[in-house]
């Protein structure tokens, strides 16, 4: 009830578009919200602000802090369940109340940087109508200390030493079992690293930063997986593993795009395993006239198929997009932005991408067709209209090159049904 009542507080505050998590607060009594505040005629522009309520029950709220997002800021996770914001030479550091309020936000913060870099927005060129908040910093002394206050963060050399490995590997699989049998909105990174404590029984200061980026990358995996068709989902790892949720999706079919990733119910599912890296290097494209055989036997099926890889971003989310440009006789430029906007973490690596277009190239071949016929006003309504919109580049990207661990180009092509 409280939350409904500080959402409403500062929606009163603003025309523009707004998302607003709640954060840690040194007083008891006393409440913070960092709200991400865009315009809704230009939404390249972007800033933060730090709203402080008096009380919990209050409905009564005062600006703390206002941070523009331009061009060259930058986010870092802190190691310690909240990461800093660097913007224009001013750092601010925010702890949100839960794992998942902090991972809501910085996929929100991601999309920003984003749009700032692509629109160039730059001191001096932008973000004139931000001034009005500054105008209106009202929160007192106590408040406004505790938003300009800056915590000392440690920088812990990496110990390339096989223990760490050990030790990371070991935490890694305590940290998922974890965070599969907790309240995800009400854990926060304090309570995870003192259970590994409890649990495993070593200090984890110097893995902090480590354990951070892990909680980021299954928070990733334990996203639900993404309807592309009514019989085509996309997904990752943890979707493969959940097996009431396969059930939910009636899902007869599934297409394992990993070389490192098991068959997780054999018995109970046809598979087929395309066993491959996440690397540039790695041939694809021989593999989509049968991974789309695959697909289609599932739709022809009556069932369902999850296509999933690691992270649900690249290997796999490539091979749904083959499939799409054959099956919908699309082009690429549609494919892609129709994958994308319902999965936007979606982000074929650069040599996926150059054998997409080599495959676009094949199959306007094929067709007899030329790109021109094909971006006709029937097809091209479903990219219409996007401009502008927010689709989030991969922040699961650069969080899964940090879990893969000097990963060889071994290809081994195997199939099982």
């Amino acid at each position: 009830q409280c939350l409904t009542t500080h959402l409403h507080s500062v929606s009163l505050l603003f025309s523009s578009s707004l998302q607003a998590v709640q954060l840690e607060s040194v007083s008891s009594v006393r409440v913070r919200y960092l709200i991400v505040v865009s315009t809704l005629e230009n939404k390249q522009e972007s800033i933060l602000l730090g709203m402080d309520f008096p009380k919990s029950d209050s409905d009564q709220c005062t600006i703390g802090l206002v941070l523009p997002i331009w061009s060259d800021t930058q986010v870092y996770l802190d190691g310690d369940g909240g990461f800093s914001v660097t913007s224009a030479e001013e750092t601010r550091i925010f702890k949100p109340v839960s794992m998942q309020t902090m991972w809501s936000v910085l996929q929100v913060l991601h999309g920003c940087c984003e749009r700032a870099v692509q629109a160039a927005v730059i001191p001096g060129s932008g973000l004139e109508w931000a001034q009005h908040y500054n105008l209106h910093i009202e929160s007192d002394r106590f408040c406004l200390n505790e938003w300009e206050a800056m915590n000392d963060l440690e920088s812990v050399r990496k110990d390339i030493h096989g223990q760490r490995v050990s030790n990371e590997s070991l935490i890694k699989e305590h940290l998922r079992d974890i965070m599969r049998t907790e309240d995800l909105d009400n854990l926060t990174s304090k309570m995870v690293h003192s259970a590994l404590e409890k649990r495993i029984g070593f200090d984890m200061r110097p893995y902090k930063e480590y354990i951070d980026n892990e909680i980021l990358v299954t928070m990733a995996q334990m996203d639900k997986p993404s309807k592309i068709f009514d019989y085509l989902f996309l997904g990752s790892e943890w979707n493969a593993a959940n097996f009431e949720e396969l059930q939910k999706n009636n899902v007869g079919y599934i297409l394992n795009v990993t070389r490192e990733i098991d068959n997780f119910f054999p018995e109970s599912f046809t598979y087929m395993n395309i066993r491959v890296y996440d690397v540039e290097a790695t041939d694809l494209l021989s593999h989509w006239t049968d991974t789309y055989n695959f697909i289609d036997m599932a739709r022809r099926s009556g069932q369902a198929v999850l296509v999933h890889c690691k992270m649900g971003v690249s290997r796999s989310a490539s091979t749904v997009i083959a499939y799409a440009m054959k099956y919908k006789q699309w082009p690429l430029d549609v494919a892609l932005p129709y994958v994308s906007e319902r999965r936007p973490i979606v982000k074929p690596n650069d040599g996926f991408m150059k054998q997409l277009q080599t495959y676009n190239g094949i199959l306007n071949a094929r067709s007899g067709m030329v790109l021109g016929r094909l971006l006709n006003e029937d097809l091209y309504f479903i990219i219409v209209n996007r401009s502008g919109r927010m689709n989030l580049f991969s922040l699961m990207q650069s969080i899964s090159e940090l879990d893969d661990e000097d990963k060889g180009c071994e290809q081994v092509n195997e199939q099982c049904v």
